[in-house]
């Protein structure tokens, strides 16, 4: 123990001496069962190189922090056995577990609506099925609620990568180095386990919670509404979607709807058109499954802003929105290279008898068959990809626009992080290029094919914002 009272972990002289000792008896029993001896650990200077760096980390936490992150105490065994694969695994799942902690300390219902479409949102009820949602949907749905931040988001999701594919979830041959390690730890406890609530996020969940369990007035409704001019646009997405959860929900009571009956006018006024025509969707699909309660209060939502507009002239955009969820949760799994061609065989399908887009889910649907496209990042699902440049090769310029402009959305800028999808997305150019003829958009296109930095950074370049927003200005 040190003078500041702080127990530090120390590297002792003997240390690589002492693991050698350990490494070279659990190996000759491991001979002696004529099992594999080889490649077994990683090399006893990595491991010492975890341990000299992993402090700064670790002493982020405090005391009640560490007392229950049992998987980093597993972390560091496997870390200090040379299993480095299995260090992966073990700091994922301390990540993983500490999210869902946050989640059902901050509203379980409210992340629900945000984490997974409608489908999936039926089956999610109480704390206890969280479970139900895989890795990809948790932080992207803890990214929607604010829990973790854009750049958080994006490392996480590269955590996720290489957990799915260089440790010990999956077979693999990936030699991972302890300075890895080290940075993988220091992110996880950065952007999550240490990470502090933003200001904003803290009052969403003191906003959702007056909500359901206060009387508001017109004139509380009136002193909120300023609160919700300080939102960005996704904390505004996110917002009206769980007012929509709430408000639809049939075991809600009359009190809490009449409050969100006061506040969503305020709030609708900062919604953007395609969040808004999303409402319109999801009326339709209740009415497509037959839910005629939930149809009923979807509509009262939208009659609340005159929304009523946005229901959808016929049903199939509401059955185009769950064919392309279905791809996407396919899309997302580990398994996807088995279940992925079902769904992209059924989207393609349903498009080609839709004739044109409804314009209810473009954004959508085109967002959402970028990504398939661009693959998980490890391999191409090959008995899917048919059917996703059959789709890419119909788009309308507008929709070719959207495509070449996705790199702009965080899922999919946060792909771009890996070879596969910067390849993937350099082919997908090559696809479009030929649909668009606005000199605007070819403008943005030539810099797009002309970028040579990293095209995950591609969206936060200050040139290419100019172009796009030049672009957009003249399409309007």
């Amino acid at each position: 123990m040190n003078d500041d009272g702080n127990t530090k972990l120390i590297v002792r002289e003997d240390y690589a001496t002492q693991l050698k000792t350990f490494e070279a008896g659990f190996l000759s029993v491991v001979s002696n069962y004529g099992l594999p001896s080889q490649n077994i650990f990683v090399d006893v200077p990595q491991r010492a190189m975890v341990f000299k760096n992993v402090d700064a980390a670790l002493y982020q936490l405090n005391a009640d922090q560490r007392r229950n992150s049992i998987y980093l105490s597993k972390f560091l065994a496997a870390a200090a056995s040379g299993l480095f694969d299995a260090a992966l695994n073990y700091l994922w799942d301390e990540t993983i577990q500490e999210i869902r902690k946050r989640v059902i300390q901050y509203d379980v219902g409210y992340f629900y609506d945000n984490a997974t479409h409608e489908e999936k949102r039926k089956k999610l009820n109480d704390p206890e099925d969280i479970v139900k949602l895989d890795d990809a949907e948790l932080i992207q749905g803890a990214r929607n609620i604010g829990l973790i931040s854009e750049l958080g988001f994006k490392h996480l999701d590269y955590i996720r990568y290489m957990r799915n594919w260089a440790s010990a979830a999956h077979p693999n041959q990936n030699q991972l180095t302890g300075l890895q390690l080290v940075s993988w730890l220091e992110t996880c406890v950065n952007e999550v386990i240490s990470l502090p609530l933003s200001n904003i996020v803290i009052e969403i969940k003191q906003l959702l919670g007056n909500i359901k369990q206060n009387q508001l007035t017109t004139q509380d409704a009136k002193q909120i509404a300023p609160f919700f001019i300080n939102l960005t646009q996704q904390q505004t997405s996110n917002l009206v979607s769980g007012f929509s959860g709430i408000y639809t929900d049939e075991g809600t009571t009359p009190q809490t709807r009449q409050n969100i009956h006061y506040l969503l006018p305020y709030l609708w006024e900062q919604v953007d058109e395609g969040t808004r025509q999303s409402f319109g969707v999801k009326y339709g699909k209740y009415i497509a499954n037959n839910e005629q309660a939930k149809a009923a209060l979807a509509r009262q939502f939208l009659e609340i802003v005159n929304g009523v507009a946005y229901i959808p002239d016929n049903l199939k955009a509401a059955e185009i929105e769950t064919s392309i969820q279905n791809l996407l949760s396919a899309h997302r799994n580990l398994s996807n290279f088995y279940s992925e061609p079902a769904f992209a065989r059924q989207l393609a399908s349903l498009i080609g008898q839709a004739g044109n887009l409804p314009i209810q889910v473009r954004h959508l649907y085109v967002v959402g068959l970028v990504e398939v496209f661009l693959t998980n990042g490890n391999g191409v699902a090959w008995n899917s990809e048919p059917y996703y440049i059959e789709l890419i090769n119909k788009f309308s310029q507008e929709e070719a626009i959207i495509a070449m402009l996705s790199f702009t959305v965080e899922n999919i800028a946060s792909r771009l992080q890996f070879s596969l999808c910067q390849q993937k997305y350099k082919e997908l150019i090559g696809l479009i290029k030929g649909k668009i003829s606005s000199p605007a958009a070819l403008e943005v296109l030539t810099a797009i094919e002309t970028y040579s930095g990293p095209l995950d950074k591609m969206g936060l370049d200050s040139r290419m914002k100019r172009k796009i927003g030049s672009m957009k200005a003249i399409l309007g």
